[in-house]
């Protein structure tokens, strides 16, 4: 049974608490702003292993950790930015392990749903240890990804958790979240790219080096 909180988001019966899956933080801010709104409480999880390179990584990581602690909600990651070594493992040589073969695919093509797997799944898996029923992503609010796809990983990735979690599948691009997105980017000046950070769709679209604050 659901219930109707807008005109096109849904929230599943009983859902007070999400884990977000965030992939950065613009794509993110609107999302949240809606969810605490409405009387649900997000916790942030970064695990964005496909962004290339480490300085792209980490730049989206601490704008993401900037907006949680701004707003004093939970953000966590799962990488070890505290070790002692110089350069800390975010995960990004495991995750082109996972996508080997198909770094010529296009963008929205078969690497991309792997990609989706392997996050959300990673996603799936930190919410059954923290005891969050639901996850979700905000990988559904990019209008640079097909949502189809998003929502079969995601709905994947809580089948192969052991079915004790449960993906919230939502178009979170409407009721005006995709404009609202665009004046939270302004207002918090928040870092912001025209790529996922994946160095395959960077290299494809050329934009490596094109790291500024854009409003898209």
């Amino acid at each position: 049974m659901q219930k109707q909180k807008s005109s096109h988001i849904i929230v599943p019966e009983g859902l007070t608490k999400v884990l977000l899956h965030a992939c950065c933080a613009p794509c993110s801010s609107a999302i949240v702003e809606w969810l605490l709104a409405h009387g649900i409480e997000p916790v942030i999880y970064y695990f964005n292993p496909n962004i290339y390179p480490q300085e792209e990584y980490e730049i989206r990581k601490q704008e993401s950790k900037r907006h949680a602690e701004s707003l004093g909600i939970r953000w966590l990651d799962d990488d070890n930015a505290d070790s002692p070594t110089p350069c800390y493992d975010y995960g990004h040589e495991q995750w082109r392990e996972a996508v080997k073969g198909l770094e010529r695919e296009p963008e929205r093509g078969k690497r991309c749903e792997v990609c989706f797997y392997y996050r959300l799944l990673a996603t799936a898996k930190k919410a059954q240890e923290l005891g969050i029923t639901w996850f979700a992503t905000t990988l559904a609010s990019s209008r640079w990804k097909n949502l189809e796809q998003v929502n079969a990983a995601g709905m994947r990735a809580a089948e192969a958790a052991g079915g004790q979690v449960k993906f919230w599948a939502q178009n979170w691009r409407k009721d005006g979240l995709q404009d609202r997105r665009n004046e939270l980017l302004k207002e918090y000046n928040f870092y912001n790219q025209m790529y996922c950070g994946c160095e395959f769709a960077s290299r494809s679209a050329d934009h490596i080096n094109k790291s500024t604050i854009i409003n898209n």
